[in-house]
């Protein structure tokens, strides 16, 4: 059993940076490969960014691509998401989540995650 909780997320204005942490309990979270994703009103769980267990691999959506970079501490651990020239588009509340079945690699569809936490709101401003 995993336990995953966010935070960091907060108000903003356009073009500036925030990081989101995760942090999970349990001992094989080491193996785990860890996704982000977010979510605002009456829309569906949007992927944003996902990393491997040992950390060597990452993949975004093409959305952040290039402003968010995902990261992760085995030993504390953590999962961070660091976002930079952070626009409008990315106000939601963020969650990060489990694979479900590691041996099929990173997937960017919501219901192939479990374990999500209660989430982090970020919120940009013109």
């Amino acid at each position: 059993q995993v336990q995953l909780v966010e935070s960091g997320g907060g108000l903003v204005q356009a073009g500036g940076s925030l990081r989101l942490s995760c942090a999970a309990s349990g001992r094989t979270f080491s193996s785990q490969l860890i996704g982000w994703f977010r979510q605002t009103p009456g829309k569906e769980r949007e992927f944003v960014a996902a990393i491997n267990a040992n950390g060597d691999y990452t993949y975004y959506a093409d959305s952040v691509k290039g402003r968010f970079t995902i990261s992760r501490d085995n030993a504390k651990n953590m999962v961070y998401l660091q976002m930079n020239s952070l626009k409008l588009e990315d106000t939601a509340a963020y969650y990060c989540g489990v694979v479900r079945n590691p041996k099929r690699g990173l997937t960017t569809r919501a219901h192939e995650y479990a374990y999500w936490g209660q989430g982090t709101q970020v919120t940009v401003s013109p």
